[in-house]
């Protein structure tokens, strides 16, 4: 047990796949596990370990943002022992390229964070998914014949820009795909204790064309996805 986590030793899988959302992790449990058993409710912020097509596998929600997600990274890592993190989340479009409902499957992470750039003193660290995650996750997605793109995810501190898409110019220019605000720190902490992670985003808004998904359809969507994250940790 921790201050946030209630669970045991034991209580999660190797694999554990990480929306932001409580109630999106509860939905993950109640729709594609079998044998789902929650583990941890501390803050509502819910946990749970089932089987999927008969493999052990957890889902654990992190909360919004950088900060957040690392201590529960942080945990899931240091006290139970899980070698595998999958964030599944949305996330907003800066391409043109990307519609939505298309996946983003980050294999980069640059942030505007300064819990990367505190960890690393003058090195502008690069936090990267690992390789053979991002490749089998790649490989599936091509054989379900799903429409996805692979790139860099922008994780940025603020929701609210006071100027809106003008604050990520810069990194359009340079061809981020979509931006959320947790995938540079997950990539961070997997490097530091030596785990592998993950980051699958579905772009629901897209900061280009304005189109968007409804709150029914955003739900919807999400079922690829976590589909394919299922199929990426059972095989980690």
């Amino acid at each position: 047990m921790t201050p946030h986590n209630s669970a045991k030793a034991g209580d999660y899988a190797d694999s554990v796949l990480l929306p932001g959302d409580p109630l999106r992790a509860r939905w993950i449990a109640e729709n594609f596990f079998e044998d789902a058993v929650e583990v941890n409710a501390v803050r509502n912020c819910l946990g749970y370990t089932g089987t999927y097509k008969g493999q052990r596998v957890s889902v654990q929600a992190t909360g919004m943002g950088q900060p957040s997600l690392s201590i529960y990274v942080h945990e899931l890592i240091n006290f139970y022992g899980v070698k595998n993190l999958i964030r599944v989340g949305t996330c907003g479009g800066l391409s043109e390229k990307v519609a939505v409902r298309d996946l983003v499957i980050a294999q980069g992470a640059t942030t505007d964070s300064t819990l990367v750039k505190d960890a690393f003193g003058p090195y502008n660290f690069a936090p990267i998914a690992d390789f053979g995650l991002l490749r089998d996750c790649v490989a599936r997605a091509e054989v379900a014949g799903l429409n996805y793109h692979v790139g860099n995810m922008v994780s940025s501190d603020i929701f609210y820009h006071d100027d809106g898409l003008k604050s990520y110019e810069v990194v359009i220019r340079h061809g981020a795909l979509g931006v959320e605000m947790e995938a540079a720190a997950l990539y961070t902490l997997a490097a530091r204790f030596g785990v592998k992670a993950l980051a699958v985003c579905t772009m629901t808004d897209s900061l280009i064309t304005g189109a968007a998904l409804s709150a029914a359809d955003r739900q919807s969507s999400l079922r690829d996805m976590v589909t394919l994250a299922l199929d990426v940790a059972i095989n980690a």
